[in-house]
């Protein structure tokens, strides 16, 4: 529904260009919106003139029109003032109102479609039918790409966004929660990537840089046509997700960049005990220092090169050697060794994945 402020501001402009006062009244009389010096017909008035079957009517210097939305009145706007410039202005006024009015209902009915779309709360039919009501191409490679953000400020977010990517380059924006905005981005083929990651930076730069926001962006995979939006949007929620537990360090994580933390996510929670039980036993590592989990990390990007991954920490060889032995020593996994290294590696994040687990819980 369009609002009254929205209302007034279009009937002012109108105003200081022709001079003419405007009332809107809803088809009870009660007053929505006017102009500064405009009168205020009585209820009374309004309520008759409402309910005959005329769309328009002179009642002395006062001009009554009907302002429709599909066939069927819903405001009362008087002009006032005599004469056939008024008339004239007054028809112009109705006709920027239905529009107005047609261009928010369209606006709303498509959010409304998009976030049911993105929740799966539609049949093929309705997505057909409503698609092909609100002008929206059923089908067109497209990917759902969700900016979430940690602070408040998702309207700022959504203002700023919406002022990139837009309908009419087959863009869409939405919202189904508080906390984030879903932007449906539209690509040119089933295989562009780098257009879904470069619009994702962009909200991340854009936010963070010129609204100050905290954000992170993650997407799902390019679905070929509207009814496997939703698909698009759950693996986006999934990237998300797993983004936080697993790849904190990127502020854009997508869907097929997952690996083996997808794996992860979704074992339940006690094989996840079984197997750190099965891989530390009763050595369990609570806790790793910084200068530990540096060393660990820094080693495995180096492909477990020693002389590579000390010159990078800017420490002695053995310097290196002896952290390593040390963690052997605790752990009984020997990271030199590429069958326990990329047991280490994935015990870590599992044991990342169980305190996500405990966290969520609490």
């Amino acid at each position: 529904m369009i609002s009254a402020q929205i209302v007034k501001s279009c009937l002012e402009e109108l105003t200081a260009i022709t001079k003419v006062e405007f009332c809107v009244q809803d088809l009870n009389g009660t007053l929505f919106a006017k102009t500064d010096n405009a009168e205020v017909p009585e209820e009374s008035m309004i309520v008759n003139f409402c309910r005959q079957p005329v769309d328009s009517q002179i009642i002395k210097d006062h001009y009554f029109f009907k302002i429709m939305e599909d066939d069927e009145p819903v405001f009362a706007l008087t002009a006032i003032g005599g004469g056939e410039y008024t008339m004239m202005v007054a028809k112009i006024a109705v006709s920027e109102l239905q529009n107005l009015m047609q261009a928010y209902r369209e606006k709303y009915d498509r959010n409304n479609f998009f976030q049911n779309l993105l929740l799966d709360n539609l049949l093929l039919v309705d997505i057909h039918n409503r698609a092909k009501k609100l002008h929206v191409n059923f089908t067109a490679p497209r990917a759902v790409i969700l900016i979430e953000i940690e602070t408040e400020g998702d309207n700022v977010a959504a203002d700023l966004i919406g002022g990139i990517f837009t309908a009419g380059n087959g863009d869409y924006l939405t919202e189904v929660d508080e906390n984030s905005v879903i932007l449906i981005k539209a690509v040119n083929a089933m295989d562009d990537y780098q257009t879904v990651q470069e619009a994702a930076q962009i909200c991340v730069d854009m936010l963070n840089t010129e609204a100050m926001l905290n954000v992170r962006a993650s997407y799902g995979t390019i679905v070929e046509d509207l009814r496997s939006i939703s698909k698009s949007y759950k693996e986006a929620r999934m990237a998300m997700d797993v983004g936080k537990i697993f790849y904190a360090q990127k502020n854009v994580i997508s869907y097929n960049e997952l690996g083996i933390g997808r794996l992860i996510y979704q074992l339940p929670s006690n094989l996840c005990h079984v197997f750190i039980n099965e891989v530390f036993g009763e050595n369990v590592p609570e806790t790793l220092d910084n200068e530990t989990l540096s060393t660990i990390n820094t080693f495995f990007e180096n492909n477990l090169n020693v002389s590579e991954t000390s010159r990078k920490l800017f420490i002695h060889r053995n310097t290196l050697v002896y952290r390593i032995e040390k963690l052997q020593k605790a752990t009984g996994l020997d990271i030199r060794v590429f069958e326990d290294a990329l047991t280490f590696k994935i015990a870590l994040m599992v044991m990342d994945y169980l305190k996500y687990l405990d966290a969520k819980d609490y």
